[in-house]
């Protein structure tokens, strides 16, 4: 079955050392199998919008455990029930 979304998020701990969370996040995203792409601004995953968004509330939810006063995040979503690739919406410039 193909991917009905592509979301992308950037999530900002209020801390001088993010490497930290970062991290974490990353682990979160690669642990629950879906395909996923880290660029130097956000990440992009690709799969079913609903799993999608419970791992960013999981990335927000275990990345708030460490402290640091709080977490923001950025999300942008692209959504099409007919299916989407992170392929697809690139291919043209490959």
């Amino acid at each position: 079955m193909m991917a009905n979304a592509l979301v992308s998020f950037e999530t900002i701990p209020r801390t001088e050392d993010a490497v930290p969370y970062i991290d974490l996040a990353v682990d979160i995203i690669r642990k629950s199998g879906v395909k996923y792409v880290v660029g130097p601004m956000d990440t992009m995953m690709e799969g079913e919008l609903e799993q999608l968004l419970e791992i960013v509330k999981q990335v927000n939810v275990e990345l708030a455990k460490l402290g640091g006063g709080g977490i923001s995040s950025v999300i942008k979503i692209h959504y099409d029930p007919k299916g989407i690739s992170m392929a697809q919406m690139t291919e043209r410039y490959e």
